[in-house]
């Protein structure tokens, strides 16, 4: 699939379910699994990051798993990825996205080179327009759980970018978020290491609710 159409794809699924779900701590042995409850749920993006166990092969067992058709309903994408190398590899292991906590322009340029969008984390609107100007295709707006909703409407007077909330997000603040932001990233809220699996899948299908009704009253 072309970079174009990957971008096509990432918004529609954006769109239908502003959520990606972040795998931190996931494994191999797992990954598979644990994509397809999320997906059972209704989550179709999924961020592995880097600084889980062998993340790379996580994220090629993933992408072998979901990306067979230009038409695909799950996108995996990594996260924590913080040099341009580490860009080259998720690339070569199939993923379609770009996530980093930070803006580091060597990362966005080396993610567009590639062919994969980019979505650098920022926290001032300085870092912003450097994100930008580099090429970044949407903002993560991190860590966002403590500074609230009204910090990303504020921003939003200024920034040409949809813009999404990281950290310190879940049940209890996810609907004032999807307000103002055009999606969320969801941690341990949904995923961490041990979780029962139907534990998570209810909890998953908990945000997808949220998730839904926000894009239902926006339209």
């Amino acid at each position: 699939m072309s970079e174009g159409a990957d971008k096509t794809n990432f918004e529609k699924l954006m769109k239908d379910c502003p959520l990606i779900a972040i795998l931190r701590g996931v494994t191999p042995p797992e990954i598979v699994d644990v994509c397809k409850i999320l997906a059972g749920a209704g989550v179709s993006l999924i961020e592995i990051p880097l600084n889980s166990p062998d993340a790379i092969e996580s994220i090629r067992l993933a992408s072998n798993e979901f990306h067979t058709a230009d038409d695909c309903k799950v996108m995996i994408g990594a996260g924590t990825v913080l040099t341009p190398e580490k860009v080259n590899a998720v690339a070569d292991a199939g993923g379609k996205y770009i996530i980093s906590p930070n803006t580091d322009t060597s990362v966005i340029k080396q993610t567009k080179a590639r062919g994969l969008l980019s979505l650098p984390g920022f926290f001032t609107p300085s870092e912003a327009f450097v994100a930008l100007n580099a090429g970044a295709d949407y903002l993560k707006c991190f860590p966002a759980g403590d500074l609230g909703a009204g910090y990303i409407k504020n921003l939003k007077a200024v920034v040409p970018a949809p813009i999404l909330a990281v950290g310190g997000v879940d049940l209890d603040n996810a609907a004032e978020f999807l307000k103002v932001a055009a999606g969320l990233g969801i941690g341990s809220s949904m995923f961490k290491p041990g979780k029962d699996l139907k534990k998570m899948a209810e909890d998953a299908a908990d945000f997808v609710a949220v998730a839904k009704a926000a894009a239902g009253a926006s339209k």
